[in-house]
């Protein structure tokens, strides 16, 4: 019998119900949708943010409707994001063969799960799994504009920008393979401070440059090493959105940033 990783988060971060989940996914895709720019260009790689949808999915679907143009290419998503329950060392994948959304379940390449295991800094642990929300957030907004995909999920610990970078490198694949890092910038700073922190946080992004501490992204440490593999492979991040809690559905006093951004080059 395969093993499926539950929703945890459901009715928390987003809705429980498949009905209200597809409603306000197709909803922030369209609003997306309307303004965003060079839609037809299939990106490599984005960052997304993974607070609930409240508050950052309209800045999430500025990126999936960017990649929604993979939607018949994209076959497997190999997906990043920091640790905020389980203190790990390195990057920890599950041992199951699917996770699970209101939306249905979403596949793990156990293939390449098994490939990303002969690195020293992957290990196996389902407990890094069970609770995290930076990873499960991104799959109805996968789920809805994908076709036939698998993930490859990782949890990131305490790691280096280049021990991710290795991981992107060995599953770099081709059209086929899309990257998605996610992570939230600055927490719990007055409304204009953070968007003073959040601008330099994304310029050091648009810059390519591996340095964000993680007082600037929770998701530094993935962001950074998709930065060097970026510059590898000479592809180019472009900001679509950068808001922050205060904007979308909280208050001014302490806020959350949120911000999106497609890496796109001369191939896929």
């Amino acid at each position: 019998m395969s093993a499926v990783r539950p929703a945890a988060v459901a009715g928390l971060f987003y809705p429980d119900a498949a009905k209200a989940l597809t409603a306000i996914v197709r909803a922030s895709l369209a609003e997306a949708t309307r303004w965003a720019a060079n839609r037809a260009s299939q990106p490599k790689a984005i960052i997304v943010p993974h607070a609930g949808y409240v508050y950052s999915g309209s800045i999430a679907a500025t990126a999936y409707t960017r990649l929604a143009a993979g939607h018949d290419v994209i076959r497997r998503v190999v997906l990043f994001g920091p640790t905020h329950r389980v203190p790990i060392r390195g990057l920890a994948v599950p041992s199951v063969d699917a996770f699970a959304t209101p939306l249905g379940t979403v596949p793990v390449d156990r293939d390449l799960i098994t490939a990303a295991l002969a690195l020293p800094q992957v290990h196996e642990s389902d407990d890094a799994h069970a609770l995290e929300h930076s990873l499960e957030v991104q799959l109805p907004f996968l789920q809805a504009t994908l076709g036939d995909f698998a993930i490859v999920p990782f949890a990131v610990g305490d790691a280096t920008a280049r021990e991710v970078a290795d991981v992107i490198e060995l599953l770099w694949g081709g059209a086929e393979t899309a990257i998605v890092v996610s992570s939230d910038l600055s927490h719990y700073h007055r409304y204009a401070e953070a968007r003073e922190i959040d601008r330099a946080s994304a310029d050091t992004i648009l810059a390519r440059s591996a340095t964000l501490d993680h007082e600037q992204a929770c998701g530094a440490t993935p962001i950074n090493g998709l930065l060097l593999a970026a510059r590898k492979h000479g592809f180019v991040p472009e900001l679509l959105d950068l808001r922050n809690s205060g904007d979308t559905a909280g208050d001014r006093s302490r806020v959350v940033g949120y911000a999106s951004f497609a890496f796109t080059g001369a191939s896929p």
